[in-house]
C-alpha cells in the first residue's frame, strides 16, 4: 500500500480529521482511535521512547534540533525573574535554555503528562547549576493546574501534536499567562521545496523507522512520528486556533526549510 505523503493526501488526510471530530475520534499518526484511546496511546509512545528520547533526537535530526531550540527560545525575549511554563517539556531541553535566561531569581516550571519523561528530564537537570531554577509537574497541557495569570512567559515544544484537543491545550496556555504574556510553539511542518520535501518522505518514512529499531528498539514509535507530523495542522491553520483562543500578534518563523516552526504569540 502506498503510503500517504505531503499534498492531495494530506488534504484528505486532513478532511478526515475533521470529519472524525464528529464522532469522537482522534487520529495516532494515520490510526484512527477514540479521543480516550489517544491519550493512552501517547502514553504508550513516550514510554517506549523515553530512555532514549534525547539520543534518538539528535541522532535523527543530526543535532539540528539544538539549533532550533536554541532560536525558539532567544525570540521569546525572556527576562531575569520571569516564570516560565514549558508545556509537554519532556526532558527539559527547552527549559534548560530558558531557565540560563530568566536568571537565579527566574523559575521554569516543566509540566509533561508522561512520568517517564518526567525521570528523564530530572536525571539531566540534576546535575546542572540551573537544578534550582527548574521544577517538574505531571499533569494534562488541557487542564493545566495552574491558577489564571500565573506565568510570564509559556512554550510547547515538538508536543502539542500529541495533545488529543490542540485548541484546548493551547486555550489553556492563554489562560496561565499574564496579560500581554508571551507564548512560543515549535514544532514540525512541511518543508517548503518540493525535491527537499520529497528527500525528506524518503528519509522520514524509511532511514528513520530502521534507526529507532536500531538505537532505540522500536521502529514502530518512529513511524508514528513521521505519520503524527504529516497529519498536524499546517503553519496558518495553527495561526488561526491561536487567534481563535486569545491569542494576538501571532508571527511564524520557519527552520530548516520549513522542517519545522515557530509560532510567537501574545496573550491578547
Amino acid at each position: 500500500m502506498k503510503q500517504k505523503r505531503w499534498l492531495d493526501e494530506y488534504g484528505e488526510m486532513k478532511q478526515a480529521v475533521k470529519a472524525d471530530q464528529l464522532q469522537k475520534e482522534a487520529f495516532f499518526g494515520y490510526q484512527k482511535v477514540s479521543e480516550d484511546e489517544k491519550s493512552q496511546w501517547v502514553l504508550r509512545h513516550f514510554n517506549s521512547v523515553a530512555r532514549r528520547y534525547d539520543l534518538m533526537n539528535t541522532l535523527l535530526s543530526f543535532g539540528i534540533h539544538h539549533l532550533w531550540k536554541r532560536s525558539a527560545v532567544k525570540m521569546m525575549g525572556l527576562k531575569a525573574g520571569d516564570r516560565v511554563l514549558d508545556v509537554c517539556g519532556g526532558t527539559g531541553d527547552l527549559a534548560i535554555l530558558a531557565a540560563e535566561s530568566v536568571g537565579r531569581s527566574g523559575q521554569v516550571i516543566i509540566y509533561d503528562i508522561n512520568r517517564a519523561m518526567i525521570e528523564a528530564g530530572v536525571q539531566k537537570i540534576k546535575h546542572l547549576p540551573l537544578e534550582d531554577r527548574i521544577r517538574f509537574v505531571q499533569g494534562d497541557a488541557e487542564r493545566i493546574s495552574f491558577p489564571d495569570g500565573s506565568f510570564d512567559a509559556a512554550m510547547v515544544g515538538f508536543g502539542i501534536r500529541n495533545v488529543t484537543h490542540m485548541d484546548q491545550g493551547f486555550k489553556e496556555m492563554c489562560r496561565v499567562l499574564k496579560p500581554g504574556g508571551k507564548m512560543m510553539c515549535l514544532e514540525f511542518s512541511k518543508p517548503t521545496w518540493p525535491l527537499f520535501r520529497w528527500m525528506y518522505d524518503v528519509y522520514s518514512f524509511h532511514v528513520m523507522p530502521a534507526l529507532g529499531e536500531i538505537f532505540a528498539g522500536s521502529s514502530k514509535a518512529y513511524l508514528h512520528l513521521t505519520e503524527s507530523i504529516r497529519t498536524f495542522a499546517l503553519p496558518d491553520e495553527l495561526t488561526a486556533v491561536l487567534k481563535k483562543v486569545g491569542f494576538s500578534e501571532v508571527t511564524e518563523r520557519k527552520l530548516t526549510n520549513g522542517i519545522a516552526m515557530i509560532h510567537l504569540a501574545l496573550k491578547g
